[in-house]
């Protein structure tokens, strides 16, 4: 069963390829929804897939690509929508 997790990841996480990977990592784990820079500094991301793939997102989310340093990751979980088709880069 597909659920959501909308993760806000805090730290040096923009400029740093970030939302390339977090899309990388979620389409690799047939993960579809959206990442984003948001204009606070953060990088908020909304996933929908099994529970499996969301948590090993999450990990990957921890610590990001190499050059970014995360400090802090917020997550919620939700009832997947079934809205997403791909995994996009949001600008």
């Amino acid at each position: 069963m597909a659920e959501r997790l909308h993760i806000i990841i805090t730290g040096d996480v923009q400029g740093v390829f970030f939302r390339a990977g977090v899309q990388g990592e979620a389409r690799k784990r047939g993960i579809s929804g959206w990442v984003r820079n948001v204009p606070d500094g953060t990088v908020e991301v909304m996933a929908e897939g099994g529970r499996a793939a969301l948590e090993s997102l999450l990990e990957w989310c921890s610590h990001g690509p190499a050059g970014a340093s995360v400090t802090e990751v917020k997550s919620e979980r939700a009832s997947a929508s079934g809205e997403f088709a791909d995994f996009i880069i949001r600008r």
